[in-house]
């Protein structure tokens, strides 16, 4: 099997190629992509920062270190739970809302572009061949499901 004919080739060449889209497009705010996700994904009254990384697909150890270049740029600050001292919220700052604002629009930019040019039935199909391929995927053990049902 060649490289072009998995599907894995497709996806990463189409993520790499997002990617780019968005760095290039956020650097001149002193962002990248994944900063801009970090952003868009913490609730305005706070997210408890162990509840980040499984949000958005992230590992602990880049979450913690984009968390602490967050809070060093002054665009997040840690704030202890009211309800629980154990847990810590992660709050944006005035200046990390300025920057969340820019991913959002960014990223509605981006999807609005992109869905003007295709197909409203190839976009259904997409969506919902990606909605098909995440249970596929969020199932335990694809591999020995797969090997099941040979």
């Amino acid at each position: 099997m060649k490289p072009e004919e998995t599907l894995d080739f497709h996806f990463r060449k189409l993520w790499h190629a997002i990617s780019r889209v968005y760095n290039n497009e956020a650097s001149g705010f002193g962002l990248t992509m994944s900063v801009g996700f970090v952003l868009l994904s913490i609730d305005k009254n706070g997210t408890p920062s162990t509840q980040l990384g499984p949000k958005m697909g992230m590992e602990a150890r880049s979450l913690t270190r984009t968390l602490k270049n967050l809070e060093d740029q002054g665009w997040i600050q840690r704030i202890p739970s009211d309800e629980d001292g154990r847990v810590v919220l992660i709050h944006m700052t005035e200046e990390g809302k300025k920057a969340r604002k820019f991913a959002r629009e960014t990223v509605i930019k981006f999807n609005n572009c992109v869905q003007n040019k295709l197909n409203k039935n190839d976009l259904s199909a997409f969506f919902r061949v990606c909605k098909e391929l995440g249970e596929i995927l969020d199932k335990n053990n694809i591999f020995s499901n797969e090997q099941n049902n040979n």
